[in-house]
């Protein structure tokens, strides 16, 4: 009885919820603006929005002829409504004789850029509620839509967190326009191809998706969109939601999907054949296919030159794997492994342990989480105190628990130099996987010493290359291994050399470079010379 009573439950449940759906679905009637008189149609407005006071209704009289506009206020621009709407409408003399009063309109009235014909329900509401005004006439069963959208909204600012020394300095808003037009303003070329959906049952988010047309996988743009269309859900409140629902797997601690505020990164990856996607109400992009080695490149890697790049590369990868197992090294070493550690530092690290009372696994374990709790209370506080609270808390903090004998000053030598090497990594979402995976890490070498670091890394390796990224494998081209595609690995060849875009990625035209671009002196010598024994 307790199965089939589970089983009734959940179809009761499963019911209501399709009930739900369907009710959300078709909140909005969807039959033609038949009614030809424009009163009944604002009333019905009116009810769907619940009497909303956002709604801006102007009543208009054109010649003998009567009209509303109707718009939401915050979502539109008002001076272009008053200059390109109200005052054409007003102004315009209106012929007498019998004539098609909504072609008049359409045609010689509103001076906007954008104007389109409306005949249903679904059109209008979508319309309205997007930032464009809606004028409906008395006499006629269909409404106009202009383009006016506007309001309040962020302007273009530097990046806050991907910060370059050399490289443009303006990053994504807000505003889904504003951010493909400043990846249309590097990338004017027909080819650069922009396509618009809307997700989200209740919020209607619009999301475009952008790749370039000849160089980008046409089976990755395909897959992109299934995934896309196939979102069910009732809001999309940022990019962050449709990255949670388009990865290929959810349980692991990379990331699988790439986000960038910087429009130069995204102009940079759509050109080696990936896809962006931009949602409306995100200032951060999403780049896809996604591979391990990108999480390390910087913008700065490609506006200096190639020797200086490949340094503070192999620097970051280093940084990377100093904050993956760098307590985790220290506890090994002091638990397991005291010969391996030089008599002189052993004597010393010893002698300051000695009044410490706890293990180096739990000693790491308390600095590290209080060091965590330090990085997140300077996150969530205001920008002044934020700064000043993580900086003075750790020294305080750090100090006060030498003194006390709680930890050792090595072990928060160890913590220190972890945590900063951490802020190394170009992007945060990989900086957060190694600080998650840090703590197995450190268990694991409190139980086996150094046989059980290795033993995690190995098993890290093997996640890793299993995972994928749209059908791509997340450590491509290291494994699989491609000879050709090595030149923006680990070392960033000259720009003149990367002649090839990532075949592993690309799958049109891949060459970007082209013949004998490789910089040299002149053949014949100095020009100036050339041209003084001309004039002797």
């Amino acid at each position: 009885m307790s199965i089939l009573t589970k089983m009734l439950k959940k179809k009761q449940v499963q019911r209501k919820n399709d009930n739900f759906r369907q009710k959300l679905d078709h909140s909005i009637p969807g039959e033609l603006l038949i009614h030809k008189d424009y009163q009944e149609n604002i009333s019905r407005i009116k009810g769907e929005l619940g009497n909303s006071a956002d709604l801006g209704i102007r009543e208009l009289k054109i010649g003998p002829y009567q009209g509303a506009l109707l718009f939401i206020d915050g979502l539109v621009d008002g001076k272009g409504i008053n200059e390109f709407i109200l005052e054409t409408l007003m102004d315009k003399k209106v012929p007498i004789e019998e004539f098609d009063l909504f072609q008049f309109v359409l045609d010689q009235t509103v001076a906007l850029g954008s104007v389109s014909t409306i005949t249903n329900w679904n059109e209008l509401f979508d319309k309205l509620l997007s930032g464009c005004s809606i004028i409906l006439l008395n006499g006629c069963n269909k409404a106009i839509s202009g383009e006016t959208r506007g309001g309040e909204t962020r302007s273009i600012a530097e990046p806050t967190q991907q910060l370059s020394i050399r490289g443009p300095k303006d990053a994504f808003t807000e505003t889904l326009r504003t951010n493909t037009a400043l990846i249309r303003r590097r990338i004017k070329s027909p080819n650069l191809w922009i396509e618009s959906m809307k997700i989200g049952r209740v919020t209607q988010t619009d999301i475009a998706i952008m790749y370039v047309k000849g160089i980008a996988d046409e089976e990755i743009v395909n897959e992109v969109k299934q995934r896309l269309n196939r979102i069910d859900i009732d809001a999309i409140l940022d990019s962050g939601y449709v990255e949670q629902l388009i990865e290929e797997q959810t349980f692991t601690s990379f990331p699988t999907t790439y986000h960038t505020e910087r429009p130069d990164v995204v102009s940079s990856q759509l050109l080696e054949g990936r896809i962006a996607i931009v949602a409306d109400g995100s200032p951060f992009v999403l780049t896809v296919p996604a591979v391990f080695v990108q999480f390390f490149q910087a913008p700065d890697d490609y506006y200096s030159r190639f020797d200086l790049s490949t340094s503070v590369r192999m620097l970051r990868i280093l940084a990377f794997f100093i904050a993956l197992i760098g307590p985790s090294l220290y506890i090994a070493a002091t638990t397991f492994h005291q010969e391996m550690i030089p008599t002189t530092l052993a004597i010393a690290i010893a002698a300051q342990r000695e009044n410490v009372p706890f293990p180096a696994f739990v000693e790491a374990l308390i600095m590290e989480v209080t060091f965590e709790i330090l990085r997140e209370a300077g996150l969530r506080l205001p920008r002044a105190v934020g700064q000043a609270v993580s900086i003075v808390g750790a020294l305080v903090i750090g100090q006060a628990a030498v003194q006390a004998s709680i930890v050792s000053p090595v072990m928060v030598i160890v913590v220190s130099i972890t945590a900063i090497a951490n802020f190394s990594t170009p992007v945060f979402a990989m900086a957060i996987s190694a600080r998650l995976l840090r703590f197995a890490l450190m268990a694991l070498a409190a139980l086996v010493g150094f046989f059980g670091i290795m033993l995690g890394l190995i098993v890290m390796a093997i996640h890793l290359c299993s995972l994928r990224s749209f059908g791509v494998p997340y450590m491509s081209p290291v494994a699989p291994f491609s000879g050709e595609n090595q030149q923006d690995v680990f070392i960033r060849y000259p720009i003149w050399a990367l002649k090839y875009r990532p075949r592993h990625i690309a799958r049109g035209n891949i060459v970007r470079t082209g013949e004998n671009q490789k910089p040299a002196p002149p053949k014949h010598g100095n020009s100036h010379e050339s041209d003084d024994t001309k004039g002797n």
